[in-house]
């Protein structure tokens, strides 16, 4: 079968291009702004064709024909977390996704974005949306995704769009949650053990539940932390200090009662990243790229899904295009 490709914008430390390359999408392009997350995909990828940028920056035309376009646009013109001034926050990337959408005229488009961007009050702006890709040719649609349903150790709640040409959107049917989901205390327990502490049992079974969402902050705002007051309380419910990142496993030396803080490593594995991915800068940066990523199984979730619509037999006709 010949290999799907795929221009990725907004590709921060590649949570969503790991994803997509383990469905089957091969990377002709990863664009990111921010120098420290493109030398993270360069150090683990050198194979991909990596462009610090703007998006604004970025002509679709040469990539005409792509069977993917995919990105995770800047969330705060839609988080909670900020004014959720929607379109008329400076940083909304949807106008640039779409633009692309125009030139590259890619057989698919996948756009994921904060659960905030499925409030009421952006109804008309995710019509606008469905709309313009209409006048495009393709049928859309979007869903609430939780990461937890699809092997990740958090909630972390994502809004996905996609469209597609009507027979291949014929053929989408969105991934099915996981029967069984990951825990916190099982993904990181080894990795709590790893330097001799005795606790490590202890606090797995304490930690035995999925984890609030990791907040990664922004250049302006947050830090190596967990987040706000209300998520630091969640996470000591889970046996862990929120008010910082570790450079260590906690040691031999802690007691058993001791509230270890996370590492980057185990921030890293609970947003489903392996063991073996690298990440460049130094720690707040590098927290900021883990907090902010995509998570790679839902992203690979979603990969899936779309490789058979694109790949598969026709299924029988149903609606076009909904505004969940």
């Amino acid at each position: 079968m010949t290999e799907r490709t795929c221009l990725e914008i907004c590709a921060g430390a590649g949570g969503q291009a790991l994803g997509l390359e383990a469905a089957g999408f091969s990377h002709q392009l990863a664009v990111e702004i921010e120098p420290d997350a493109c030398q993270t995909l360069i150090r683990n990828r050198n194979e991909w064709s990596v462009r610090e940028t703007d998006v604004r920056e970025v002509d679709g035309r040469p990539f005409r024909g792509v069977d993917l376009l995919a990105g995770g646009v800047p969330c705060p013109p839609f988080s909670v977390a900020g004014h959720q001034l929607g379109s008329d926050d400076e940083r909304d990337l949807f106008p640039e996704a779409l633009r692309l959408v125009r030139e590259a005229k890619p057989a698919a488009v996948m756009l994921e974005n904060v659960r905030g961007l499925a409030a009421d009050r952006f109804s008309s702006y995710r019509q606008a949306i469905v709309g313009e890709l209409s006048a495009q040719g393709y049928v859309s649609d979007w869903r609430l995704l939780q990461a937890s349903n699809f092997g990740v150790p958090q909630l972390r709640p994502r809004f996905i769009l996609i469209a597609l040409r009507p027979r291949a959107f014929r053929r989408f049917e969105w991934p099915e949650p996981q029967p069984s989901p990951a825990t916190v205390g099982e993904t990181l327990k080894d990795l709590m053990a790893d330097q001799g502490w005795p606790g490590a049992d202890q606090w797995a079974v304490k930690a035995d539940r999925i984890a609030p969402t990791l907040v990664g902050g922004s250049r302006k705002h947050g830090g190596p932390d967990l987040g706000p007051t209300r998520a630091r309380n969640e996470w000591l419910k889970l046996g862990v200090d929120g008010r910082g990142i570790a450079d260590a496993a906690p040691s031999a030396d802690d007691p058993d009662s001791h509230t270890p803080r996370l590492t980057l490593r185990m921030a890293a594995r609970l947003q489903g990243f392996p063991d073996a991915w690298e990440f460049a800068g130094r720690k707040t940066s590098t927290y900021r790229q883990i907090g902010n990523a995509f998570p790679p199984p839902v992203a690979r979730a979603v990969g899936d899904a779309l490789l058979a619509a694109l790949n598969g037999p026709a299924r029988p006709a149903r609606g076009t295009s909904s505004n969940r």
